[in-house]
Protein backbone atom coordinates (compact mmCIF):
# COMPACT_ATOMS: atom_id res chain seq x y z
CA UNK A 1 0.00 0.00 0.00
CA UNK A 2 1.62 3.27 -1.00
CA UNK A 3 0.98 6.25 1.65
CA UNK A 4 -1.67 8.09 -0.15
CA UNK A 5 -3.27 4.85 -0.34
CA UNK A 6 -2.88 4.99 3.28
CA UNK A 7 -5.26 7.83 4.13
CA UNK A 8 -8.02 6.73 1.96
CA UNK A 9 -11.06 4.55 3.56
CA UNK A 10 -13.06 4.65 1.01
CA UNK A 11 -14.28 2.59 -2.20
CA UNK A 12 -16.42 3.29 -5.17
CA UNK A 13 -17.68 2.21 -7.95
CA UNK A 14 -17.92 3.27 -11.94
CA UNK A 15 -21.05 4.69 -12.35
CA UNK A 16 -21.84 5.18 -16.11
CA UNK A 17 -23.61 2.00 -17.15
CA UNK A 18 -24.16 -1.67 -15.87
CA UNK A 19 -23.75 -2.99 -11.82
CA UNK A 20 -23.40 0.10 -9.70
CA UNK A 21 -25.99 -0.26 -7.49
CA UNK A 22 -25.46 -4.14 -6.80
CA UNK A 23 -21.81 -3.25 -6.01
CA UNK A 24 -22.78 -0.76 -3.33
CA UNK A 25 -25.57 -2.84 -1.41
CA UNK A 26 -22.65 -5.71 -1.36
CA UNK A 27 -20.49 -3.17 0.41
CA UNK A 28 -23.04 -1.74 2.40
CA UNK A 29 -23.66 -5.36 3.95
CA UNK A 30 -20.06 -5.58 4.66
CA UNK A 31 -20.26 -2.17 6.66
CA UNK A 32 -17.74 -0.57 4.04
CA UNK A 33 -18.23 3.27 2.56
CA UNK A 34 -18.99 2.80 -0.88
CA UNK A 35 -19.83 5.44 -3.47
CA UNK A 36 -21.00 5.86 -6.86
CA UNK A 37 -18.71 7.25 -9.34
CA UNK A 38 -18.99 9.15 -12.38
CA UNK A 39 -16.56 12.51 -11.81
CA UNK A 40 -12.67 11.90 -12.04
CA UNK A 41 -11.90 14.57 -8.74
CA UNK A 42 -13.92 11.15 -6.24
CA UNK A 43 -11.00 9.20 -7.53
CA UNK A 44 -8.50 11.14 -5.29
CA UNK A 45 -10.70 9.91 -1.93
CA UNK A 46 -10.11 6.19 -3.32
CA UNK A 47 -8.72 2.99 -2.14
CA UNK A 48 -10.12 0.91 -4.80
CA UNK A 49 -12.60 1.37 -7.73
CA UNK A 50 -15.08 -1.37 -8.90
CA UNK A 51 -15.41 -1.43 -12.51
CA UNK A 52 -18.63 -3.66 -13.19
CA UNK A 53 -20.12 -5.80 -15.49
CA UNK A 54 -22.18 -3.94 -18.25
CA UNK A 55 -21.52 -3.84 -22.10
CA UNK A 56 -17.84 -3.35 -22.50
CA UNK A 57 -18.21 -1.84 -26.03
CA UNK A 58 -20.60 0.73 -24.44
CA UNK A 59 -18.59 1.31 -20.66
CA UNK A 60 -15.42 2.60 -23.11
CA UNK A 61 -17.69 4.95 -25.25
CA UNK A 62 -18.66 6.36 -21.46
CA UNK A 63 -15.25 6.52 -20.28
CA UNK A 64 -13.85 8.50 -22.93
CA UNK A 65 -16.86 10.39 -23.62
CA UNK A 66 -16.52 11.03 -19.92
CA UNK A 67 -13.05 11.94 -19.74
CA UNK A 68 -12.28 9.32 -17.10
CA UNK A 69 -9.71 7.16 -18.93
CA UNK A 70 -6.42 9.39 -17.88
CA UNK A 71 -7.75 10.59 -14.39
CA UNK A 72 -8.23 6.77 -14.16
CA UNK A 73 -5.03 5.50 -15.48
CA UNK A 74 -3.12 8.03 -13.20
CA UNK A 75 -5.32 7.19 -10.01
CA UNK A 76 -4.52 3.69 -10.09
CA UNK A 77 -0.54 4.89 -10.95
CA UNK A 78 -1.16 6.39 -7.66
CA UNK A 79 -2.13 3.41 -5.70
CA UNK A 80 -5.85 3.28 -6.35
CA UNK A 81 -6.69 -1.17 -6.50
CA UNK A 82 -9.07 -1.65 -9.45
CA UNK A 83 -11.98 -4.70 -9.77
CA UNK A 84 -12.81 -5.43 -12.84
CA UNK A 85 -16.07 -7.98 -12.83
CA UNK A 86 -16.99 -9.15 -16.32
CA UNK A 87 -17.04 -6.30 -18.99
CA UNK A 88 -14.87 -4.54 -16.49
CA UNK A 89 -12.45 -7.40 -16.51
CA UNK A 90 -12.28 -6.94 -20.38
CA UNK A 91 -11.57 -2.92 -19.99
CA UNK A 92 -8.14 -3.42 -17.33
CA UNK A 93 -6.92 -6.37 -19.55
CA UNK A 94 -3.65 -6.01 -21.33
CA UNK A 95 -4.69 -8.42 -24.29
CA UNK A 96 -8.30 -8.73 -25.36
CA UNK A 97 -8.99 -10.87 -28.17
CA UNK A 98 -9.88 -8.99 -31.04
CA UNK A 99 -10.22 -5.81 -29.86
CA UNK A 100 -7.25 -2.91 -28.64
CA UNK A 101 -7.42 -2.71 -25.02
CA UNK A 102 -7.87 0.23 -22.62
CA UNK A 103 -6.67 0.23 -19.42
CA UNK A 104 -4.03 -2.91 -19.18
CA UNK A 105 -3.87 -3.18 -15.36
CA UNK A 106 -3.32 -6.97 -15.50
CA UNK A 107 -1.46 -9.33 -17.68
CA UNK A 108 -4.51 -11.60 -18.61
CA UNK A 109 -5.70 -12.27 -22.40
CA UNK A 110 -9.26 -12.70 -22.57
CA UNK A 111 -12.13 -13.15 -24.95
CA UNK A 112 -15.52 -11.30 -24.62
CA UNK A 113 -18.58 -13.32 -24.81
CA UNK A 114 -16.89 -16.48 -24.69
CA UNK A 115 -20.24 -18.69 -23.40
CA UNK A 116 -22.65 -17.65 -25.98
CA UNK A 117 -25.73 -15.33 -25.43
CA UNK A 118 -27.85 -14.05 -22.81
CA UNK A 119 -29.57 -17.43 -22.74
CA UNK A 120 -25.94 -19.54 -21.96
CA UNK A 121 -25.63 -17.62 -18.49
CA UNK A 122 -25.30 -19.84 -15.89
CA UNK A 123 -24.27 -20.33 -12.03
CA UNK A 124 -21.71 -21.83 -10.28
CA UNK A 125 -19.86 -22.68 -6.79
CA UNK A 126 -16.78 -23.48 -5.88
CA UNK A 127 -14.02 -23.29 -3.27
CA UNK A 128 -11.55 -20.29 -3.70
CA UNK A 129 -9.47 -20.57 -0.70
CA UNK A 130 -7.86 -17.43 -1.26
CA UNK A 131 -11.14 -15.27 -0.58
CA UNK A 132 -13.03 -17.37 1.55
CA UNK A 133 -13.21 -20.33 4.00
CA UNK A 134 -16.53 -21.28 2.64
CA UNK A 135 -17.98 -21.92 -1.42
CA UNK A 136 -18.07 -18.75 -3.19
CA UNK A 137 -21.29 -18.61 -5.54
CA UNK A 138 -20.97 -17.33 -9.07
CA UNK A 139 -23.20 -15.71 -11.68
CA UNK A 140 -21.98 -16.16 -15.16
CA UNK A 141 -23.87 -13.58 -17.59
CA UNK A 142 -22.36 -13.22 -21.19
CA UNK A 143 -19.75 -13.88 -19.58
CA UNK A 144 -15.69 -13.70 -21.17
CA UNK A 145 -13.10 -16.32 -20.70
CA UNK A 146 -9.34 -15.07 -19.04
CA UNK A 147 -7.50 -17.16 -21.54
CA UNK A 148 -3.27 -16.98 -20.04
CA UNK A 149 -2.11 -14.86 -17.15
CA UNK A 150 1.37 -13.44 -17.07
CA UNK A 151 4.06 -14.01 -14.80
CA UNK A 152 3.00 -11.87 -12.31
CA UNK A 153 -0.63 -12.67 -11.94
CA UNK A 154 -2.27 -14.97 -9.29
CA UNK A 155 -4.76 -17.44 -10.45
CA UNK A 156 -7.57 -17.60 -7.58
CA UNK A 157 -9.65 -19.98 -9.52
CA UNK A 158 -9.29 -21.82 -12.45
CA UNK A 159 -12.73 -23.83 -14.17
CA UNK A 160 -12.13 -25.88 -17.19
CA UNK A 161 -10.16 -24.55 -19.65
CA UNK A 162 -10.29 -20.52 -18.44
CA UNK A 163 -9.46 -18.80 -15.80
CA UNK A 164 -12.05 -17.28 -13.73
CA UNK A 165 -10.75 -14.85 -11.07
CA UNK A 166 -7.08 -13.49 -11.32
CA UNK A 167 -5.36 -10.55 -9.56
CA UNK A 168 -2.08 -8.61 -9.58
CA UNK A 169 -0.75 -6.52 -6.77
CA UNK A 170 -2.80 -3.53 -8.12
CA UNK A 171 -5.83 -5.19 -9.66
CA UNK A 172 -8.54 -8.15 -9.26
CA UNK A 173 -10.47 -9.13 -11.96
CA UNK A 174 -13.47 -11.74 -11.87
CA UNK A 175 -15.50 -12.94 -15.47
CA UNK A 176 -18.54 -13.70 -13.02
CA UNK A 177 -20.72 -10.69 -11.17
CA UNK A 178 -20.50 -11.69 -7.58
CA UNK A 179 -22.70 -8.62 -6.58
CA UNK A 180 -25.96 -10.96 -8.40
CA UNK A 181 -25.21 -13.36 -5.59
CA UNK A 182 -26.24 -13.67 -1.65
CA UNK A 183 -22.27 -13.97 -0.81
CA UNK A 184 -20.33 -10.87 -0.64
CA UNK A 185 -16.96 -12.53 0.01
CA UNK A 186 -15.10 -11.00 -2.72
CA UNK A 187 -16.59 -7.70 -2.13
CA UNK A 188 -15.53 -8.16 1.44
CA UNK A 189 -12.02 -10.09 -0.04
CA UNK A 190 -11.38 -6.62 -2.55
CA UNK A 191 -11.67 -4.21 0.60
CA UNK A 192 -9.53 -5.92 2.81
CA UNK A 193 -6.72 -5.96 -0.33
CA UNK A 194 -7.67 -2.10 -0.54
CA UNK A 195 -6.61 -1.81 2.85
CA UNK A 196 -9.76 -1.67 4.68
CA UNK A 197 -11.45 -4.00 7.70
CA UNK A 198 -14.61 -5.59 6.11
CA UNK A 199 -17.55 -6.82 9.58
CA UNK A 200 -17.17 -10.67 9.56
CA UNK A 201 -20.42 -11.67 7.82
CA UNK A 202 -22.59 -14.93 7.40
CA UNK A 203 -21.81 -17.62 4.80
CA UNK A 204 -25.40 -17.78 3.54
CA UNK A 205 -27.94 -14.54 3.75
CA UNK A 206 -31.36 -15.94 3.47
CA UNK A 207 -32.80 -12.20 3.67
CA UNK A 208 -31.20 -11.11 0.80
CA UNK A 209 -32.67 -11.03 -2.75
CA UNK A 210 -31.36 -9.80 -6.33
CA UNK A 211 -33.78 -6.48 -5.60
CA UNK A 212 -31.59 -5.57 -2.18
CA UNK A 213 -29.69 -3.04 -4.19
CA UNK A 214 -33.26 -0.96 -4.22
CA UNK A 215 -32.08 0.20 -0.66
CA UNK A 216 -28.65 1.29 -1.76
CA UNK A 217 -30.58 3.56 -4.56
CA UNK A 218 -33.10 5.23 -1.78
CA UNK A 219 -30.42 5.28 0.43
Amino acid sequence: MTSSQSNRHRLGVLDLQGGTQEHLEHFRRVGVDAIPVKDARRFAELAGLVIPGGESTCLRRLINQFDLADPLRAAHADGMKVWGTCAGAILIANDIVGEKPLFQFIDISIARNAFGSQLDSFQHTADIPAVAAEPVKMTFIRAPKILRAGNDVRVLLKLDDYIAAAENDQALVTVFHPELTSGTAFHAYFARQCGLTPAPTPASDDTWSPNAWMRARRA
